[in-house]
């Protein structure tokens, strides 16, 4: 193998696994560390930095850095590290007078935004401390989109919801509410703006048209389209459902659509599934929450008929599934019955799609069979350069920290578009390291491991917490709660760091090394290397590490970067100093780190 080219950035970002993982690229290492120190605000502006919306993110993320973080390979659960968020936002003082100040002098270039949700909102927080004026229509009366009308309040308040937008809008946004955009052309021929971003989600629940399903209107009032029925919930357009309550789907919306429907009346919900629980899309935090309030998952079960007597819905048909499976693949499937399930109400969480009907044929934006608009994926720019998208509008239904870096990438873009600039070109993420050691013995961060497990979030009584919809279920964690969790962090972006010109092969690492990640080893082939190490490294999504060969036999060290945990054990017992520990610290550019020719003066907060 080459010898690793660790002045690349992603080389050391990677290995920060949980950064890595996260779509905006939060430094999870160094807020947690933060809250270890007490530090909350600053450990919520570090989130901030990049999150958007620490609070938010805290009670509702999907999570994608747990299940990458390095804690999970020595130990079955990893760091609480969503759970932590909520504690520096939790605990943190006011940040208004840290924001980024706003000019009171603008650039002369107008955005407009389509809806009022994470993508719009991360795009007007990036562009308007760089003299832009930013307007946002939104539907509805109050902002939030997807996190306003789909997630219920029990899971997140409308408290820290409406704290964490006003940092944003209140800081010159011109939001318009109750003011939807009918006609993209319409809004293109006013020539207001100099450029629009399209952050209006993916709005349309799908439908399931099977027999019975619009055989009479009473059954018709009875079958409800998840995001629908959690926006009219919402709203408070429907306060009650009947007592029997099917779920049809078994994604993030299911579940939220379930665990509403015990707070609305029902005490027999069930949610059906078509596959095993292997393929489900719910988050398993997720499908526990719901399955310790009483709610039964029942897996292979196709959905076949509405069942309907003399006009009314009374149940459903389903098909019941028999697969074969290799590893995680069906191979075949096949019906085996029939069962019936009696219902009042179904509701359908069988996922959403992009719906763009107010955007015209003839306008430049190219659209494809399904009317969905043609978006670059680095860009965020369409076939009409001045008219960009983000978030669920872009490519689909994801998540809120999906939109968060959507709205992140497409406001370099609007920047440079309205700078002249061409939008492709774009500044590459860079990567400092600076040694941790102080002394002999001495570092500037602990490495001792705490061998503590995993703190459970603690919830509201399950008595209490159907006394009104809108009652938090998890308290977050208590001060000990987060004193012993913030423990559980390895410090994967302190990075060992080899200098093969310093090394004398005195084996002094590898006899340490607590995980068998070292190998002096003649170099070979990367497919043949990977079994001639101390510990086969199997993991072929992580790269190793590849040194350059060493003075005395030309061998290379070679280090398996999925197991280190970091202990710092081999810069410690190196005589030569060979390894050091060194913190690693990832720029992520963002709008304000591009050219800005327009902007000449200081910034000014606005008055």
């Amino acid at each position: 193998m080459q010898p690793t080219d660790t002045s690349h950035p992603d080389h050391y970002h990677r290995v920060v696994d949980c950064q890595w993982a996260c779509p905006a690229h939060t430094d999870v290492p160094e807020y947690i560390r933060l809250i270890a120190q007490g530090q909350f605000t600053e450990a919520y502006l570090v989130n901030r930095e990049s999150n958007v919306f620490p609070g938010i993110l805290g009670r509702v993320c999907d999570r994608p850095c747990e299940p990458a973080c390095r804690r999970g390979r020595v130990e079955e659960k990893p760091v609480a590290i969503c759970r932590l968020k909520r504690v520096a936002a939790d605990h943190r003082d006011d940040i208004s007078a840290r924001l980024p100040l706003i000019p009171a002098t603008k650039n002369g270039k107008r955005i407009a935004c389509i809806g009022a949700g994470p993508a719009s909102l991360t795009l007007a927080n990036d562009l308007l401390p760089l003299g832009y004026e930013v307007t946002i229509f939104e539907k509805w009366a109050t902002p939030g989109g997807l996190m306003r009308t789909n997630i219920p309040s029990f899971r997140l308040p409308a408290s820290v919801l409406d704290e964490e937008i006003r940092y944003i809008t209140d800081r010159g946004v011109d939001l318009r509410l109750g003011s939807p955009v009918d006609s993209m052309k319409a809004l293109l021929d006013a020539g207001e703006f100099d450029a629009i971003f399209v952050g209006s989600g993916a709005p349309k629940g799908k439908d399931l048209e099977l027999p019975g399903r619009r055989a009479t209107p009473d059954v018709a009032a009875h079958v409800h389209i998840g995001i629908d029925w959690l926006e009219s919930v919402a709203f408070k357009h429907i306060e009650a459902i009947g007592r029997r309550v099917l779920i049809i789907g078994v994604g993030n919306t299911a579940m939220d659509c379930c665990r509403t429907s015990l707070r609305l009346g029902a005490d027999d919900v069930k949610v059906m599934a078509r596959k095993p629980r292997t393929f489900f899309k719910a988050s398993k935090w997720e499908l526990d929450d719901a399955e310790e309030e009483s709610v039964q998952i029942i897996v292979n079960h196709a959905p076949k008929t509405f069942a309907v007597e003399n006009g009314k819905l009374v149940g459903m048909w389903f098909e019941r599934m028999e697969y074969a499976l290799a590893g995680e693949r069906i191979v075949s499937e096949r019906s085996a019955e029939s069962v019936f399930f009696p219902c009042d109400d179904v509701i359908l969480a069988i996922g959403q799609e992009n719906a763009f009907p107010w955007i015209e044929n003839d306008i430049g934006i190219a659209l494809d069979q399904w009317h969905v608009p043609q978006v670059d994926k680095i860009t965020f720019q369409s076939t009409r350069p001045e008219v960009f998208f983000g978030g669920d509008a872009a490519f689909g239904p994801k998540n809120i920290i999906w939109a968060v870096e959507h709205g992140h990438q497409a406001a370099i873009s609007v920047h440079k578009f309205c700078q002249g600039l061409p939008v492709s070109e774009r500044l590459p993420p860079l990567l400092n390291l600076s040694s941790r050691k102080m002394g002999i013995h001495e570092w500037a961060y602990h490495n001792d491991y705490s061998a503590v497990e995993r703190r459970l979030m603690p919830h509201v009584d399950l008595k209490e917490r159907f006394r009104k919809i809108n009652i938090e279920v998890e308290l977050g964690f208590t001060a000990e709660q987060a004193v012993a969790e913030v423990q559980r962090c390895l410090n994967c972006d302190v990075q060992t760091v080899f200098d093969a010109k310093l090394c004398i092969e005195c084996d002094a690492c590898i006899d340490i090394c607590p995980v068998d990640c070292l190998t002096m080893t003649p170099n070979a082939p990367e497919g043949e290397l990977r079994g001639m190490l101390k510990a086969p490294a199997r993991n072929l999504t992580q790269p190793l590490f590849v040194s350059t060969p060493l003075q005395q036999t030309g061998r290379v060290m070679v280090k398996d970067e999925d197991v280190c945990v970091h202990c710092g054990l081999c810069a410690e017992r190196c005589p030569t100093a060979a390894w050091d520990m060194q913190k690693s610290t990832i720029k992520i550019p963002y709008a304000r780190d591009e050219t800005t020719p327009c902007m000449k003066q200081p910034a000014r907060k606005t008055a």
